[in-house]
């Protein structure tokens, strides 16, 4: 019986009959890939999902291809929305390794960019800067964080236009050789894709990032934590629950960045303490735990908090 439905080009003379999506898989290595992200991070199940989807999507096409069904370069560009320290630029790269074992990039490696990187401050500024980031990016992926800022209708003299020309030119004539991925706050990013259509039309993929749970927040410390060869005793433990439960209802909270950065400032505290208190030799254990009130002197617990950060950035506590 013929594989070939009536009406589909004919494939070629030394076209494949079957293929074996089973032993595609296994021997891509995406598997490897999509069970890295399900072990390095935790949480992020829809994204993680959609990711599945799109290695499912692309060992299709190759599949078709191998077959001699029509088939065209698919749309890779992608748009990730979500609240700062949810991952994205971490999933940005495990994308950029899986798409390099299907063979769609050369290189497989990750360029992450603001607007300074592409966007210069005088005439004819920019298209060199942009083509430039450009040419490094080519064969791997481009990921433009808090790309909403590219547009600024407010400043008739900004030069973020000429930059957005330039991208939505590459990213239609080399969808070939580069993957770019627009990243931001979701509904800036809505904003800017009205105000920018063309980047609309050129993205296939929107992924979206869900803010972590409390109980995630705290497996992602002790995940941090253990890394680094430090632990949280029991009394230690339950205060950073309290930390999370309060710090996430304050201005400007990052998610994973944030837990990080107060993991980071408890240890500051952990050694002076250590320091202030000790009076001979250490052991391992001691040097390795985090108490209770090197996390409860937090100034997130003093109401001491500043209202000021920066875009997307954490305030220190």
């Amino acid at each position: 019986m013929s594989m070939i439905a009536d009406g589909a080009p004919s494939p070629p003379a030394d076209a494949e009959i079957f293929v074996d999506l089973a032993a595609d898989f296994q021997d891509s290595g995406v598997g490897l890939i999509l069970a890295e992200l399900d072990r390095d991070m935790i949480g992020l199940k829809p994204v993680k999902q959609r990711i599945r989807e799109t290695a499912a999507l692309l060992l299709v096409d190759r599949a078709r291809q191998r077959l001699g069904l029509a088939h065209g370069p698919p749309t890779l560009h992608m748009s990730f929305t979500g609240n700062p320290g949810t991952g994205k630029t971490t999933v940005a790269l495990k994308i950029a390794g899986l798409l390099h074992r299907l063979g769609y990039i050369r290189k497989g490696h990750l360029v992450s960019v603001t607007r300074d990187d592409l966007v210069g401050q005088y005439i004819g500024h920019t298209a060199p800067k942009t083509k430039e980031i450009l040419k490094k990016a080519m064969g791997g992926v481009l990921f433009i964080d808090e790309a909403y800022y590219l547009y600024r209708p407010d400043n008739e003299r900004d030069y973020g236009q000429e930059a957005i020309e330039i991208l939505l030119q590459v990213m239609e004539n080399n969808r070939d050789d580069l993957v770019v991925i627009l990243a931001g706050y979701a509904d800036r990013m809505e904003t800017f894709f009205t105000s920018n259509p063309g980047f609309r039309s050129r993205i296939a993929h929107h992924i979206d990032f869900p803010d972590y749970s409390n109980d995630e927040l705290l497996l992602i410390a002790e995940t941090i934590l253990r890394a680094r060869n430090y632990h949280l005793t029991p009394d230690a433990r339950a205060a950073l629950e309290r930390y999370i439960e309060v710090r996430r209802q304050q201005p400007h909270f990052a998610n994973a960045r944030s837990i990080r950065n107060a993991l980071d400032r408890a240890r500051l505290r952990q050694a002076n303490r250590l320091l202030d208190t000790a009076t001979g030799p250490i052991d391992a254990a001691t040097l390795s735990a985090i108490e209770a009130q090197d996390i409860l002197a937090s100034r997130v617990f003093s109401g001491g908090l500043s209202t000021s950060a920066g875009r997307s950035g954490d305030t220190p506590a």
